[in-house]
């Protein structure tokens, strides 16, 4: 990790005279994981969907697709954020999770009548009967992607890795839903998505704990077995009984390199690994270069080894716990109060020895713990290239959309 303190006074030089906070992309690190991520897919011949919700700026998500044609597609997070990105000329999207709402359904034939690639995962009757009314009403076809649970359940069930999302996680269960939805009319399941979560998202390599990353890298490794033969059963089931899939779908930013080796698998969702935020940086798999930070101003120094910024308080969602705090990363070495933590307008850190000098106004630089929810803070990104900032973009909120 380029967490020095001489690429602290490089960075201090580049946004001492910048209103803070503000937040920006490394776009060296960006189009180096970008780069890394075409390059592992191409060896596998497989494409890349970009995960959206991870991203939050249509602007990168441009300059990503203008890179290689291995990145082809959206795994969007509603289906309102679908037809804003259709707005803006994209096409090819799956929406990650179900809606029942009428209004959604009435924006989702929308984007079908207007000639759009557009699929909404089911995982029940219940949806797809939905699908199949609104299909009535709205006068479309609706296209089905039907998500496939794929936890690790060993010791008989009684341990759970991975996420509660699906109930379908067996070839019958996923053939019996199909051959129902074969019943309905104006729907149709082309597409399936597995996504490993347990796998992508959870560090296997984090220094100082050579125990739990022994522990869980074993259970990741049983796990990609399981799924691997499970997920390939699937797809071989619905084939077998006629369910032509366009795309299946699977894996995540820490899962690159395992969900790309499934021969069942025709694309990738990558999302997280372009920002590498504070949970994606200690991966056995594979390695990204941190790209995304945001930036506070020194205001304070409330003891000789303390100094206070304005703000920070931007927590990730999931479980509460210290590693959804924000990560402050130049200079290097600093540390919160444990009594306050991130605050919601003073962020108090502790100095290390000898930590360069700050001074009231100079900018500290942190890493939100997850990806697109930094976006979600800010109405622009600054991007730094070669020393210096080159461009200013629009995050979804600067643009003006709140889609949860």
């Amino acid at each position: 990790m380029n967490f020095t303190n001489e690429r602290f006074e490089e960075l201090r030089g580049i946004f001492k005279s910048q209103r803070l906070p503000l937040a920006f992309v490394d776009l060296d690190a960006f189009d180096a994981n970008v780069a890394y991520v075409a390059k592992i897919a191409q060896e596998r011949s497989k494409t890349v969907r970009l995960g959206s919700k991870s991203i939050r700026c249509e602007a990168l998500m441009r300059r990503i697709l203008d890179r290689s044609p291995v990145y082809q597609g959206f795994l969007t997070y509603t289906i309102e954020e679908s037809v804003y990105l259709a707005s803006k000329g994209h096409d090819d999207f799956i929406v990650a999770y179900p809606s029942v709402q009428p209004s959604d359904l009435e924006l989702l034939a929308g984007l079908l009548k207007g000639g759009k690639q557009a699929s909404v995962m089911v995982d029940s009757r219940e949806h797809l009967r939905v699908l199949s009314n609104a299909s009535q009403e709205f006068g479309v076809t609706y296209s089905a992607c039907l998500e496939v649970d794929l936890a690790y359940r060993p010791l008989g069930g009684i341990a759970h890795l991975g996420l509660r999302r699906s109930p379908i996680r067996n070839p019958q269960e996923a053939l019996e839903l199909a051959i129902y939805a074969k019943g309905l009319e104006g729907v149709q399941i082309d597409c399936l998505m597995g996504y490993e979560g347990h796998i992508a998202g959870v560090n296997d390599a984090v220094p100082g704990q050579a125990i739990k990353n022994f522990v869980m890298r074993t259970l990741k490794n049983a796990s990609v077995t399981e799924l691997t033969h499970r997920r390939g059963a699937v797809v071989s089931a619905l084939q077998e009984a006629g369910v032509i899939l366009r795309v299946v779908n699977g894996g995540g930013s820490g899962s690159l390199i395992s969900t790309l080796a499934d021969d069942s698998v025709t694309e990738v969702t990558v999302g997280s690994g372009f920002y590498a935020p504070g949970l994606f940086h200690y991966f056995a798999e594979v390695q990204y270069q941190p790209a995304a930070y945001f930036t506070l101003q020194v205001v304070r120094k409330p003891a000789h080894n303390m100094i206070a910024c304005q703000g920070g308080g931007y927590v990730a969602s999931g479980p509460v716990g210290a590693d959804k705090a924000p990560l402050p990363v130049m200079p290097a070495g600093l540390k919160y109060l444990p009594l306050e933590g991130a605050g919601e307008v003073s962020t108090p850190l502790i100095l290390p020895d000898g930590c360069p000098t700050l001074e009231l106004g100079d900018p500290v630089f942190f890493q939100h713990a997850k990806a697109g929810e930094l976006c979600e803070r800010f109405n622009d990104l600054y991007l730094v290239q070669g020393g210096e900032i080159v461009d200013c973009v629009k995050t979804y909120r600067g643009d003006g959309q709140n889609f949860l």
